[in-house]
């Protein structure tokens, strides 16, 4: 196998490649830390190309749109160069680009409601109470 099959060339250089597989090429540009992350997410329906959910073997080309949903945020890349192998940062900067919307202000993350703890189904002894109030009990 040489460098050139592996996703880089000898001097460090992109490939040449024309398509590779979904999950590779995310973790490659490091999307994911992990292959096997970028494969769970795209079998878990995370992972989009083009707008259809892909599978991990799906192939991407330079021009398509992967749309990935990772901790509640999404993020938008088109493929700009293909990459096989997982390369450093500069380098994977320049294999997409970054269409992904800005997140959320912190303001906005703090002004949405959140359950307190045990605010959902009553205990037994609220709902006694409870009845109690309301006049519900048979004493």
């Amino acid at each position: 196998m040489t460098p050139a099959d592996n996703g880089i060339r000898a001097n460090g250089n992109k490939s040449t490649a024309t398509q590779a597989r979904v999950d590779s090429w995310t973790w490659a540009v490091r999307l994911f830390k992990t292959r096997s992350a970028a494969a769970a997410a795209c079998k878990g329906g995370h992972v989009r190309v083009n707008g259809v959910a892909a599978k991990p073997a799906q192939p991407v080309k330079p021009g398509d749109e992967v749309r990935i949903r990772v901790s509640g945020l999404e993020r938008i890349v088109i493929v700009e160069q293909i990459v096989t192998k997982r390369v450093g940062a500069p380098i994977a900067a320049q294999c997409l680009i970054d269409r992904s919307p800005p997140p959320p202000s912190r303001e906005l993350l703090a002004a949405l409601p959140r359950r307190d703890r045990g605010s959902g189904r009553p205990t037994k002894r609220e709902r006694r109470e409870t009845d109690r109030l309301l006049g519900r009990t048979e004493e």
